[in-house]
């Protein structure tokens, strides 16, 4: 129970966070031009920050052996997803335009705007290297195979049109923190102490921003989406089983697996970690998706609103059930 009530608060403190922005762009204090280059700022500055500098802190070199078994487990567990979820909209015939749409949504997590804040309010920065495992294999998932079902499904499509893939996603620059963090810790695997001061407190500083202009940028979103617009018809609701319900069991079912019947280790945070990242939110770049491949965008925006809203409820029952884990 004292982790259920931690957990509780953990999530009560990301709700606030998330009811700043809600309020200040309700009030018309924050502008589209700052929406934007509020996400700029996390995603390339603060972002590959924070990731350096809890590397140079907080991880080893030896321990990159053991986070492979998290890159086995993510990669099994989103595909899995996708062939259960196929399987789904074919079973319930979900109409063309969704179904790319519901697959991907269930599948590709919101890993950068709430998966990491709500990582560090659960775990703490020591979690950042287990979280960075996933939201690798997240990204370049979605931006291959989740891309290529959603351009698939497009209801004006001909079936001779190519999927453009931009490959640039593949290295985004929170990406960039964790790879320029690797040769300081071969070379200089003190240089969280070593290097000037002025220098660990700014990338530090800048690190420390992520939490809380993530969560407030996810209030902005919610209020520009409009929380009031959401439909919860059958086509969501399943979406939303599939994300809350289906996704973290998989992950667990594998973990659970690996664990006792194979024998592979892990560390209690490692396995807690990508179990909470496989129910957090659906990735907010949905709806801009289903616009470019002409799906059903009003679909694409309920499930990302849905889902950014109701995770703080699932998120407290999860890591209550990880308890008995």
């Amino acid at each position: 129970m004292r982790i259920f009530w931690t957990s509780i608060q953990s999530v009560i403190s990301i709700v606030l966070f998330m009811a700043v922005g809600y309020f200040c762009r309700a009030k018309g204090w924050f502008s589209d031009k700052f929406s934007k280059g509020l996400s700029q700022l996390i995603m390339k500055i603060a972002l590959p920050c924070g990731i350096f500098t809890s590397m140079l802190k907080r991880f080893h070199l030896n321990q990159l052996k053991s986070l492979s078994k998290g890159l086995v487990y993510t990669i099994l567990a989103i595909l899995i997803g996708y062939v259960i979820s196929w399987i789904a909209v074919k079973v319930l015939r979900v109409p063309k335009g969704k179904r790319g749409l519901m697959m991907t949504g269930i599948n590709g997590a919101n890993t950068v705007f709430i998966g990491m804040p709500l990582n560090i309010a659960l775990f703490g920065q020591v979690s950042i290297p287990y979280l960075l495992v996933y939201y690798i294999i997240n990204t370049i998932i979605i931006w291959t195979l989740g891309v290529w079902v959603i351009a698939g499904d497009d209801p004006t499509a001909d079936g001779k049109k190519g999927v453009q893939i931009d490959w640039k996603h593949f290295l985004p620059a929170p990406i960039w923190g964790f790879i320029i963090a690797i040769p300081f810790l071969i070379w200089m695997p003190n240089a969280a102490t070593t290097l000037p001061t002025f220098i660990t407190n700014t990338l530090t500083g800048l690190g420390n921003l992520v939490t809380p202009l993530s969560l407030m940028y996810i209030g902005i979103m919610l209020k520009d989406f409009g929380i009031s617009n959401i439909r919860f018809d059958k086509y969501l609701n399943i979406s939303l089983i599939g994300r809350f319900i289906v996704s973290p069991l998989i992950m667990f079912g594998l973990v659970y697996f690996g664990m006792h019947v194979m024998g592979i280790g892990m560390f209690s945070m490692f396995r807690k970690t990508l179990i909470i990242q496989s129910a957090t939110p659906s990735l907010a770049v949905l709806p801009i998706l289903a616009d470019q491949y002409h799906g059903d965008v009003q679909f694409a925006t309920n499930l990302v609103v849905a889902t950014s809203t109701l995770f703080v409820i699932v998120v407290p029952v999860i890591m209550l059930l990880l308890n008995f884990m």
